[in-house]
């Protein structure tokens, strides 16, 4: 392996459109036409039984979105802003029900606005966006970049060695950070993607795949399997229990959950690093000359510098409120807070934030899709499955049954883009069907569903917080992402599934 120096990786651009596409303009290919055609082909379909047909117009658009953001003829944000844009334009036609347009004093034009922006003002989004920030901070200071080198000279020797001690990092925090996007977002990414470009492994770029994309899904990977490990590595987990305990009458202590889990995690931790080794295989296996040129490299960086040392110190106090404060602060004004007092510090500048386009760029991206995913919920559509889907499940066995609705309740994740909101629309429904068919051990049946929470984010780039982060990173184009995505998604719940049926049921 050659030697590569570098003053400091650059900031990763956001993903961009094929370059072939770009350079024409407006991309006129079968990529710009598949979601428009794949849109069309649904709205002209009669609605199913039992759902309104404002509601499978509502569907069509959203499937015609994720086809988009698939095929990518345009950057994610741009056809999320687009799939919002025609959703607030047809309206009345889309959003609303004949029973609210017919409302004295209702106005669908206000409404749908109020609808589109809603994502903008989701504090999990604007946590997306600060840990960006926290990126851009360890950059400036090089903080990140001496973190990295010493990684590199500790255990850059083989790869497959980096990855298990970024699992190792995220498992450490899990316990103790209800916020995985304060926890992989903020705290593990920001160190992390200073490591690729030690090893000339470049976002955006083929040389992205040296070592750079099997770092970065082996860090979104690593934090899905530890928010589903800890019952407080994962606020909506809280929140599950809650409406488990109102809806089905049972309860869950920390250790319940933990015990129950375990096996699965365990079992998925250990072989995650090697897994995505295989599946997402580095060029880059190892080698002694990167870390040996490491070594020299801290050298020459000397001792820490004060805006590093202000940084780490933010960082920590950041960290502190996450883990401990979480019952007088939320963890997005922790992160908001703390970038101001990185811009009176000096840490990074006001031109710096500007300028961070992949911050802005995922801003807008994961704002349109949460304002979608929630209006499939709004308009009565993810209820309709639940019910469509419970009714289909006369005629098995209480385990068989128990298992296929955990399934459904699992890969339902692809429509949304947060677990928050899939535990408040799915699991009371999930439980309800539960409760009605006989010989199902209901509290069984809830622990299933619950502790699947964090796996599920593992499926799409918008399918948990810190998924935007790592695809805004550049090391994982847009159909290696929903290619593994469903490959891990399947894999992770039928290990999920195998030991659930030895070890809870």
């Amino acid at each position: 392996m050659s030697t590569v120096l570098h003053d400091g990786p650059g900031m990763p651009e956001a993903p961009m459109a094929p370059k072939a596409a770009a350079a024409r303009g407006w991309p006129l290919s079968w990529k710009a036409l598949a979601p428009v055609a794949v849109a069309s082909a649904i709205a002209l379909l009669p609605a199913p039984d039992g759902l309104p047909q404002h509601a499978w117009y509502f569907f069509a658009i959203f499937a015609g979105v994720i086809v988009g953001l698939m095929l990518e003829p345009l950057p994610g944000a741009a056809i999320g802003l687009i799939g919002v844009s025609v959703v607030t334009v047809l309206s009345p036609y889309v959003l609303f029900s004949a029973a609210e347009l017919g409302k004295a004093g209702f106005k669908p034009a206000n409404a749908s606005l109020t609808w589109a922006l809603s994502g903008f003002s989701n504090t999990t989004v604007w946590l997306i966006f600060a840990a960006f920030m926290f990126a851009l901070g360890y950059e400036k200071t090089g903080l990140g970049r001496r973190i990295a080198l010493w990684l590199v000279k500790t255990m850059g020797r083989r790869t497959l060695t980096l990855g298990y001690a970024v699992t190792i990092a995220d498992t450490l925090l899990a316990p103790f950070t209800p916020s995985n996007t304060a926890r992989s977002g903020g705290t593990v990414y920001p160190v992390i993607r200073n490591l690729p470009a030690l090893y000339d492994s470049k976002p955006n770029d083929p040389s992205s795949r040296r070592m750079g994309g099997y770092l970065m899904w082996v860090a979104i990977a690593a934090t899905c399997i530890t928010s589903s490990m800890f019952l407080t590595a994962l606020a909506p987990n809280l929140l599950a229990i809650e409406l488990i305990n109102k809806t089905a009458k049972v309860s869950f202590t920390w250790m319940d959950w933990f015990t129950a889990f375990a096996p699965i995690g365990l079992l998925l931790l250990a072989a995650l690093p090697l897994l995505a080794y295989v599946l997402y295989k580095p060029e880059i296996k190892g080698g002694s000359e990167v870390p040996d040129w490491a070594r020299g490299e801290l050298a020459k960086m000397g001792g820490l510098t004060v805006k590093e040392i202000g940084l780490a110190a933010l960082v920590m106090l950041a960290l502190g409120l996450w883990i401990f404060g979480g019952d007088f602060i939320n963890a997005t004004t922790v992160a908001i807070g703390v970038i101001a007092l990185m811009v009176i510090g000096k840490v990074v500048s006001w031109d710096d934030i500007l300028a961070n386009k992949p911050a802005w760029n995922t801003l807008v991206w994961f704002a349109t899709l949460v304002a979608l995913a929630d209006g499939l919920n709004r308009v009565g559509f993810v209820k309709w499955f639940a019910d469509t889907v419970g009714a289909q499940m006369t005629g098995f066995s209480p385990s068989v049954a128990m298992l296929l609705l955990v399934a459904v309740f699992f890969f339902t994740h692809y429509l949304f883009a947060s677990i928050t909101a899939h535990v408040t629309a799915m699991l009371p429904v999930m439980l309800a069907v539960g409760m009605g068919i006989p010989g199902i051990d209901i509290r069984d049946f809830a622990l299933l569903l619950a502790l699947t929470l964090g796996l599920m984010g593992i499926l799409t780039p918008y399918a948990t917080g810190p998924s935007p982060v790592y695809y805004g990173s550049g090391y994982i184009p847009a159909k290696d992402y929903w290619r593994l995505g469903a490959i891990f998604g399947v894999i992770f719940f039928a290990v999920f599934a195998l030991v659930a049926a030895l070890w809870i049921m």
